[in-house]
């Protein structure tokens, strides 16, 4: 059994046929969790994760980008680009504890956390826009703690900041020994140990397939502490690349760990699906 920890079904880019991609990547023994944006796509995610008795589930979160207008753009791997226009939300507890209330395929916070890359403005425009992301971020970690729910983390040249901020939360709260997950990470084998000694996971995603920048990581870190996703319809593995990515392909971020661990493929796939069973309680 497999387990996309992160994909995002709940975008238009799979407006005409999320239903029978969802149904083909079930059938291959593949659950999935649809993670929310913004509250639009949030709620999207929870209506989707409903159409089905069990193997999807959702997550909702108000990512960083989309607390300002502005325009994203961004890579899909090393050789393509996406661009996007993120539309400011003002966050509002009351409206994710509905979606909460509402259903319980809602098995996570996320994605939530910082993102400092390409932000618009002089200094006195950055520092405010980092500062209300530290804000947004830290209510919704409390969203989480206060439903029970672990957190999908998103972090993009902010390393620093969303490590103090989680540092002092753990102190502050004490979450349970998982309490979530630091998706598509970026960092190297130092800040990985520095998160999983806060009791946070370590998610993949294909980039590996295709840059050896996290090989050490991989190798060294307790595959207890990790997990993988697709982050689709971004980052195709190998050897999908220049196509939308599909949950299904999470296969192949597996079967990269297996190789660099040299563990079974087998091994390496229940082990991450049991970590997200653990994580999530599903």
């Amino acid at each position: 059994m497999y387990i996309d920890t992160h994909c995002h079904l709940n975008f238009n880019d799979y407006k005409e046929d999320a239903l029978e991609i969802a149904k083909k990547t079930l059938l291959a023994d593949t659950e999935m969790i649809v993670v929310g944006s913004m509250l639009r796509t949030s709620a999207r995610a929870v209506d989707f994760a409903e159409k089905f008795s069990k193997g999807v589930y959702s997550a909702i979160g108000l990512h960083p980008c989309h607390l300002i207008n502005q325009v994203v753009e961004n890579e899909k791997d090393e050789d393509d680009k996406y661009k996007f226009i993120a539309q400011a939300e003002v966050y509002k507890e009351e409206d994710y504890q509905k979606l909460i209330d509402s259903s319980n395929k809602v098995v996570a916070i996320g994605e939530i956390g910082l993102e400092y890359f390409r932000l618009p403005g002089d200094k006195k425009e950055l520092d405010r826009i980092k500062e209300l992301q530290r804000q947004v971020f830290k209510q919704q970690l409390n969203l989480a703690k206060k439903n029970n729910l672990p957190i999908i983390i998103h972090c993009r040249e902010a390393h620093d900041d969303l490590y103090s901020i989680l540092y002092d939360f753990v102190i502050e709260k004490k979450p349970l020994e998982d309490w979530g997950v630091i998706h598509c990470f970026s960092g190297d084998y130092e800040l990985a140990k520095k998160y999983n000694s806060l009791g946070l996971k370590i998610s993949f995603t294909g980039l590996i397939t295709f840059a050896n920048q996290w090989d050490e990581v991989i190798k060294k870190i307790p595959l207890e502490k990790i997990m993988v996703e697709t982050d689709s319809p971004y980052l195709s593995p190998i050897p999908y690349r220049g196509k939308r990515n599909e949950p299904l392909n999470v296969k192949e971020v597996v079967k990269k760990i297996a190789e660099l661990k040299g563990l079974r493929v087998e091994e390496v796939a229940k082990t991450t699906y049991n970590n997200a069973k653990k994580l999530f309680k599903i």
